[in-house]
């Protein structure tokens, strides 16, 4: 009898050890793919170097974005008086300013971003949820601000309210907020509408129904955190997408208004000046190109980590 139970020991612990192993949820499984993605990880960490340095910079930097220097307009990069990517043609420094239009593009990317995340997930999952003639409705008013050329609605909304935010930085990034964020909800509310629909039909949805629970509920409590994964996916890469639409606003003159700057802005500034100051169009060009590869990357990482079959 004891000989059994000898024989029966190793078999006992491995079991035991076997039911202490904790498991791993589906997003646990995602995290661990996402960062064994190295383009990924890197991108991460490249990402989070540049938001430090886009939110902390400006107000550690020994000059500041606005101040002109009279005596040093349009200067070279140099070591000199701290100037490393020298002035504008202005006399203002061009480090702290691209890292002021660093932290705007990317406030107004986030910002405008969220603004479309929170419509764009109510929206389709109410219609996908709730079906029949309100979705229809609600769809077809998607499809009528999808027929409406993207730049020209932005362009119109800042036209209108110029004058409102004429000599008011301040507001007139927050029409940017809001202008943008408006129309890139689009292309969400139909995600998430797709999503909800191969949703309602499973059990823990009729069991909330059976149970009584409101639709609202429903759609807050059980649709919603249900379409999270390819919502997250979505959103970086709307994040790229909204930055170069703010870009393009403040390279024909609509978007950030002075003393502010973004990178589009930038841009602008450096192609009239292309011939006799080239840093000043490569630096920010080049800045906004690592800023969305970041981007892109760490979409690509998370498709392939929530979704492995579509790689």
């Amino acid at each position: 009898m004891s000989a059994m139970t000898g024989n029966n020991a190793p078999l006992e612990a491995q079991m035991k050890k076997a039911l202490e192993v904790e498991g791993r949820s589906l997003w646990q499984d995602a995290r661990a793919r996402l960062f064994r993605n190295k383009a990924a990880v890197a991108s991460m960490v490249l990402l989070g170097i540049i938001v430090f340095l886009a939110v902390f910079g400006p107000m550690f930097w020994v000059h500041d974005y606005d101040t002109v220097y009279k005596d040093r307009v349009a200067l070279p990069p140099s070591w000199e008086n701290w100037h490393f990517l020298g002035t504008d043609v202005q006399g203002r420094d061009l480090f702290v300013r691209l890292l002021m239009g660093l932290r705007v593009s990317l406030a107004v990317g986030l910002v405008a971003t969220t603004v479309s995340l929170v419509i764009g997930v109510l929206w389709g999952a109410t219609a996908g949820y709730i079906g029949g003639r309100l979705d229809e409705v609600m769809m077809r008013i998607v499809d009528v601000l999808y027929a409406m050329p993207f730049i020209f609605f932005v362009i119109i909304l800042m036209v209108i309210f110029r004058d409102a935010t004429a000599g008011k930085p301040a507001l007139n990034i927050l029409l940017i907020f809001v202008a943008i964020g408006a129309v890139e909800w689009l292309t969400m509310a139909r995600i998430v509408r797709g999503q909800t629909i191969t949703l309602k039909g499973r059990e823990f949805i009729e069991a909330a129904e059976a149970a009584g629970v409101r639709p609202l509920k429903i759609v807050v409590r059980h649709i919603v955190p249900n379409v999270l994964g390819p919502v997250v996916v979505y959103v970086t890469l709307t994040i790229p997408a909204v930055i170069l639409a703010e870009s393009f606003l403040s390279f024909i003159g609509l978007g950030v208004q002075e003393p502010l700057t973004s990178l589009g802005k930038l841009i602008n500034d450096g192609a009239k000046n292309m011939e006799t100051m080239p840093w000043t169009l490569f630096v920010p060009g080049i800045t906004m190109m690592v800023t969305l590869f970041c981007f892109n990357f760490i979409g690509d990482g998370l498709r392939d980590a929530i979704d492995p079959k579509d790689r």
